[in-house]
């Protein structure tokens, strides 16, 4: 039987934001640090590399996934979105990132990446959240500035916002 060394490389292929890339990567290297350095999609942010404070938070094939509890090779073959996904453009903001912004909902801005990814797939999934479902997402990240309040308003501020274009493209 044949040992992987550790400084074996493998490549690694998925689709990134609706782009195909590739690398290579060693057998244990996290998939953020993948992203980040291999692919210099910095908007991931690592914090406590231990899936707890969901700033590394993408979406893989459609689950909300922590980018520092999975290995890049894992990804082989996937559908990956990251915070540079959200925008519609590199000129422009998507509706999320405007809300954010409008409400005052950034400081330092470490955890906002993660929070978008968390707060993009789930407004896909339940356009009219409650406030209270809301605070249950946030409740898997941790923001040390805003307080939340703010991030909540925005999210709330998003939502209706796309409600509010998604009828008027239904009423068209």
């Amino acid at each position: 039987m044949t040992r992987l060394k550790a400084e074996q490389r493998h490549a690694v292929r998925f689709t990134l934001n609706g782009k195909p890339v590739e690398g290579e990567a060693e057998p244990r290297m996290l998939l953020s640090d993948f992203l980040r350095h291999q692919l210099g999609a910095t908007g991931t942010h690592v914090g406590c590399e231990h899936g707890v404070c969901g700033a590394c938070t993408i979406v893989v094939d459609g689950m909300l996934t922590r980018s520092c509890l999975s290995l890049a090779v894992q990804v082989d073959g996937c559908e990956l979105k990251t915070v540079e996904g959200l925008a519609p453009s590199a000129d422009r903001l998507g509706v999320l990132q405007q809300a954010l912004r409008r409400n005052h909902a950034l400081q330092c801005g470490f955890c906002t990446a993660g929070i978008l990814m968390s707060l993009d797939h789930y407004l896909a999934k339940n356009p009219a959240p409650t406030e209270a479902e809301i605070r249950d997402l946030l409740s898997g990240h941790i923001c040390r500035c805003t307080g939340y309040t703010p991030i909540i308003r925005a999210a709330l501020d998003a939502a209706a916002e796309l409600a509010s274009s998604s009828k008027e493209t239904s009423d068209a």
